[in-house]
């Protein structure tokens, strides 16, 4: 038997992009300078739970509508069964929620809740175009929100953080509703104007807290060049095949968005320490879909 459609499911380059999540959070609570201890190894158990959970589910849920626009895919080709992906779904959850838990009782509860605002989108929220955006927003705020929770403490002071992915990931979500039929440029050329949104917010953190933008330029410069020629591109080209690709860039470039924050907050050395997860992402995107 064969694991990859397993791991077709799961996504693995997108699950890279999570634990740089969490790594932007740990750096944000002051930990990633203090290596490697249990409570991290737990909380990126628990973001590999959680995103490969979300989307195996993300195609439990869409398993007919893959039939007719992806046929391709593991479940409606017959590689994987509807009850062996809602086990593998199930289980993946389970982990993450559990390994959260045993960090604190504040981790497992934004565990928890980001399961729920996972299957909440797969189930009812993806093909709404207001609540879709922001409701896949609410789960990577909440991923980057766990990373955080390694300090309660940190978390008090800084959950307003989560306003980033809460925004880009919208902008992405976005995106993505024209990446089979095209025809989204009033979406793409809205994305752009969140992209530069988010750079704002950063440049607005470093005047009004202890964020450094000067640490954090070449990892946002390159998070911005990826999204902006992607869309641009897109929009020129608005075929599917283009959107498509625009989707897959603004996913990858979460690792520098990540390393942005983290250098920010820590300085270069750590951005850098984020950023080393991107080729790995890259390498996986090569060998697996990312949207």
């Amino acid at each position: 038997m064969s694991i990859r459609p397993y791991l077709i499911l799961m996504r693995p380059a997108n699950i890279i992009t999570a634990i740089a999540d969490i790594l932007a959070g740990v750096s944000i609570a002051g930990f990633l300078t203090k290596g490697v201890n249990i409570d991290l190894i737990l909380l990126i158990i628990a973001t590999v739970g959680l995103y490969g959970g979300g989307v195996v589910f993300n195609d439990v849920f869409d398993k007919e509508l893959d039939t007719k626009e992806r046929p391709e895919r593991p479940l409606p080709s017959g590689q994987v069964s509807l009850l062996q992906a809602q086990i593998l779904g199930s289980s993946l959850l389970v982990i993450g929620i559990t390994a959260a838990f045993l960090v604190s009782i504040v981790s497992g509860l934004l565990a928890f809740l980001t399961a729920v605002l996972a299957l909440t989108y797969n189930k009812y929220a993806k093909h709404h175009s207001f609540a879709g955006p922001i409701n896949m927003g609410l789960c990577r705020s909440f991923n980057l929100l766990l990373g955080i929770s390694i300090s309660v403490v940190a978390l008090s002071h800084f959950w307003y953080i989560a306003i980033i992915p809460l925004i880009f990931i919208g902008d992405i979500t976005l995106t993505s509703q024209g990446e089979v039929e095209a025809g989204n440029k009033y979406a793409l050329n809205f994305a752009l104007c969140l992209d530069l949104l988010v750079f704002g917010i950063f440049i607005a953190l470093h005047f009004f807290t202890d964020y450094s933008i000067l640490y954090a330029v070449p990892f946002l410069g390159l998070w911005l060049w990826m999204n902006v020629s992607s869309k641009v591109k897109a929009i020129r080209d608005n075929q599917p095949k283009m959107v498509m690709n625009a989707v897959k860039m603004g996913v990858l470039s979460l690792i520098p968005l990540n390393a942005g924050i983290a250098a920010g907050f820590q300085g270069w050395v750590i951005g850098l320490i984020v950023l080393s997860l991107f080729p790995i992402s890259l390498g996986l995107a090569r060998k697996f879909s990312v949207t």
